[in-house]
């Protein structure tokens, strides 16, 4: 007999502007662009994912922090994967630090993570507004503290920065896949392979979750649904409703009455 997929999602009330929490309980593997500082704890399960352009293991106790723009692909879950995950918006830490990357993945009683944990344990406890924007504070305050260690070994190479910045600057106009690799000064097939061992996806799926990811912004903005396709480089509603609903699981117009 096999066995219904999980997938539940609990949000968590949180007295902090920019702020939102959520516990998630999935054995379904998830592939997606982040687009926010995101910090998640591992309750339960143990789960192998690839970011940052390695492989990690997520078991309880770990703590991973992710950038916007980064890539999260799971390789496989061991069962069900319980996480605590906590969005911080970019505003809300870029007022406080300048843009930071940072080591994904935090093992269980890594002294780094311990204002990260002390976050996670105010959300789950409830915790009113001063003690929270404290917590808030000294998590940032970590986050700019260990974000050295990918200062010092970034992961994308010249090339594929090249890349990614005529991605993001041709986000809502057509690009080609030619017109990508003479930018990056690579062919075409070289720029691929390099691009997928290094951002998690090929280009074109990199357009794609970012222009989704602008896409939510303008929504949660006010943007009707209507006018956005255009706006962020898609030829229309139906190829909006398409990739909207299967990144975020519902359309646009759901997701806007959501909000």
């Amino acid at each position: 007999m096999t066995l219904a997929p999980t997938y539940r999602i609990e949000p968590l009330p949180v007295a902090a502007r920019g702020v939102v929490a959520l516990r998630s309980h999935s054995d379904q593997p998830y592939t997606g662009l982040k687009d926010a500082y995101l910090i998640s704890r591992f309750e339960a399960g143990t789960s192998e994912f690839w970011t940052h352009g390695r492989q990690w293991e997520g078991r309880p106790g770990a703590v991973v922090v992710h950038e916007p723009g980064d890539v999260h692909r799971d390789v496989r879950r061991h069962g069900v994967v319980t996480y605590q995950m906590i969005r911080l918006a970019p505003a809300l830490v870029e007022q406080v630090t300048s843009r930071v990357r940072l080591q994904a993945c935090l093992e269980p009683g890594d002294p780094r993570a311990a204002a990260l944990h002390r976050l996670h344990d105010a959300v789950a406890g409830g915790a009113d507004r001063f003690a929270l924007e404290c917590a808030i504070a000294e998590a940032i305050d970590t986050i700019a503290d260990v974000a050295v260690t990918r200062e010092r070994a970034h992961v994308h190479t010249r090339p594929v920065r090249r890349a990614l910045e005529l991605i993001r600057e041709r986000l809502a106009e057509p690009l080609t896949l030619d017109e990508l690799a003479r930018e990056a000064g690579l062919d075409k097939f070289h720029l691929c392979r390099a691009f997928r061992a290094q951002v998690g996806m090929p280009p074109h799926a990199y357009l794609t979750q970012l222009r989704i990811m602008h896409a939510k912004e303008m929504l949660a903005a006010g943007a009707k649904p209507k006018d956005i396709a255009p706006r962020v480089g898609l030829y229309d509603q139906s190829q909006l409703n398409r990739h909207f609903r299967r990144i975020v699981g519902m359309t646009p117009g759901q997701f806007a009455r959501g909000l």
